[in-house]
């Protein structure tokens, strides 16, 4: 059963800012799905609309089976959890816990039955009849994780709830969070800035740009099959290298991408998924190629290029350098070369990705390594680049010049 759907769902400010623009989902019960995005991507008003603190421009909310478009806050059976969310200094660590059911007017066998198995939960039973001042950081955010947790909301929406702690707490929180969400029986959307974060939690993860979902998919089927050139770019570190401005070229049956003097021959795996190849052969329409640094390496042989090692970066055993070419850089694994020596570079082929020069979208049909979830949102492409665009200036558009035009 669908816990939460969202039709067509927009966030337009009188300004005529863009904060949401026609977001389509479907969440499942007990499913964990992150939200992420660069800056003023769209997150927090993803969630604030759904919890119902920001009032929808457009569109339909369905929580449970049941449309709270119009519902208030208290009524659409939600929990949020934000980044600096505050504990009442003046009540004790079970008082906070009990918040929320208290002024819900619960019973109180109801309230000590809940705050009791919460505070099991997560280790607070012998700090209940402390003050926040007397706790830990670690145990102010299971506070807080815990007086969410005792409402039983169909909707647990975590902003960032992470953000500006440091590695070894977040590692325990983060661990936390799973097993709170493995065990209870709402459903989890959780927006971070923080992809590693995001792809060892979450079972699908929602990509946004600038107010407009890019992508919806499992960690695996936005790393391996981007939509477009952003998602490319946002999964996966360290980050894809793109060729920008290429072009296609056919020489004797032959297909390869060229740019700058680099030549990058098609493999056959390429040439099959890319079904609209004959509107870019010999058409000098541009393409963005794009190689992840895995992908790439130096070698003894030839390669695809001659390049100068300019810095070098060790993460976890691999060694990444980036190279520079009398027109192109790339960023390669590179085990055992230094700053300042003169490599080659190959690539693997068979894993390269193209993109249209203008929309961004991808140009490659996904392929038998594509694992289907099930979830119509996968299926559904985003806008072109040029597209998106051309929307935010229609709504920045000044409303007299808007009248004009009708």
């Amino acid at each position: 059963m669908a816990n939460l759907q969202l039709n067509r769902v927009s966030k337009i400010y009188p300004s005529g800012a863009l904060a949401l623009y026609k977001a389509n989902l479907e969440l499942s019960d007990s499913e964990f799905v992150a939200v992420v995005g660069g800056e003023k991507s769209g997150k927090s008003t993803l969630l604030r609309v759904i919890a119902g603190l920001e009032e929808a421009t457009d569109g339909t909310i369905v929580i449970g089976g049941k449309d709270v478009t119009s519902a208030e806050p208290k009524d659409r059976d939600v929990a949020m959890i934000f980044q600096g969310n505050t504990l009442y200094p003046a009540l004790s660590v079970f008082d906070n816990i009990a918040y929320g059911l208290k002024i819900r007017k619960a019973s109180q066998t109801l309230i000590d039955q809940r705050v009791k198995a919460a505070a099991e939960m997560l280790g607070l039973t012998d700090i209940l009849k402390r003050k926040p001042k007397a706790l830990t950081a670690e145990q102010k955010k299971k506070v807080a994780f815990a007086r969410a947790m005792v409402r039983e909301p169909k909707l647990y929406l975590l902003d960032d709830p992470l953000a500006g702690l440091d590695g070894a707490l977040k590692d325990e929180l983060r661990s936390v969070l799973v097993n709170i969400q493995a065990r209870m029986k709402g459903t989890f959307i959780y927006a971070t800035k923080s992809i590693p974060e995001a792809v060892s939690m979450a079972s699908r993860i929602i990509v946004l740009r600038e107010g407009m979902i890019q992508q919806i998919d499992t960690p695996a089927n936005l790393y391996d099959y981007p939509a477009n050139a952003y998602v490319a770019f946002l999964i996966g570190s360290p980050s894809i290298n793109f060729i920008n401005g290429a072009i296609i070229v056919e020489d004797g049956g032959k297909y390869c991408v060229v740019k700058d003097g680099v030549k990058l021959a098609l493999p056959e795996n390429i040439v099959k998924r890319f079904t609209a190849l004959s509107e870019y052969a010999n058409t000098g329409k541009k393409v963005i190629a794009g190689l992840r640094p895995e992908d790439m390496t130096v070698t003894d042989g030839e390669g695809i290029m001659s390049a100068l090692v300019d810095t070098c970066e060790d993460i976890g055993d691999v060694r990444y350098a980036e190279c520079d070419g009398e027109e192109l850089s790339f960023v390669v694994r590179a085990d055992g070369v230094e700053k300042g020596d003169n490599v080659n570079i190959d690539a693997d082929l068979s894993r390269i990705m193209l993109f249209d020069g203008v929309t961004r979208l991808t140009l490659l049909e996904r392929d038998g390594g594509y694992k289907k979830t099930g979830y119509a949102d996968a299926d559904k492409l985003p806008l072109g680049y040029d597209e998106e665009e051309a929307v935010k200036e229609k709504l920045r558009l000044p409303k007299d010049v808007k009248k004009k035009k009708r």
